[in-house]
């Protein structure tokens, strides 16, 4: 037997309580020992249509907490499976970032950078600002700039254009491995 969708087990609820309504007040009425007067019939009437009414509302209400359960149950093992690629993706991520940070750390070494102009040039990479950069650090605007200045001389790059893009070119390259040429110094 296949299984029922929502909708055909609403119509069915629905059939199976008009039903169980009609044959209790036929049930009322025949077994009826007095005579049988129009008000009774309403009061019986309404006391078995609100009895059939709960019963079918509670059984709507049952597969309707049925089926969010099971809809649970599935975003809980879609939700495992993405942490489980995610997971996969960062680690995979994670090997390439770490070997791309080690050869960024090598030019920084390469152009003489101190300590504090390798900080400032990597978040200076991130995309922050001179004011966000003293603020991080707990230092003030003016020596940011000065030490950007210092990094972009030392790179023999113009600016924070053309220092990001010595590093970002490449990975940003389309398919066809066109890129724009930035003069690289060494």
């Amino acid at each position: 037997m296949s299984k029922l969708g929502e909708k055909e087990t609403r119509f069915l609820l629905a059939g199976i309580g008009l039903g169980s309504f009609c044959l209790l007040m036929l049930l009322e009425i025949v077994t009826e020992t007095d005579d049988v007067e129009l008000v009774d019939v309403m009061v019986d009437g309404l006391g078995l249509f609100l009895m059939v009414s709960t019963t079918v509302g509670l059984a709507l209400l049952f597969q309707r907490m049925h089926l969010q359960h099971e809809e649970k149950l599935n975003l809980i093992r879609d939700l495992d499976v993405a942490r489980v690629e995610g997971k996969a993706w960062r680690a995979k991520a994670n090997a390439h970032l770490a070997g791309l940070r080690d050869e960024m750390d090598g030019q920084f070494e390469s152009w003489g950078m101190t300590t504090a102009e390798k900080d400032v040039g990597k978040l200076i990479l991130k995309g922050l600002s001179h004011k966000e950069i003293a603020s991080l650090r707990g230092t003030a605007e003016a020596t940011v700039r000065q030490q950007a200045q210092s990094i972009y001389q030392k790179a023999n790059l113009p600016g924070k254009t053309a220092f990001s893009a010595y590093f970002l070119e490449d990975l940003l390259a389309s398919d066809e491995g066109e890129s724009v040429a930035i003069q690289k110094a060494g």
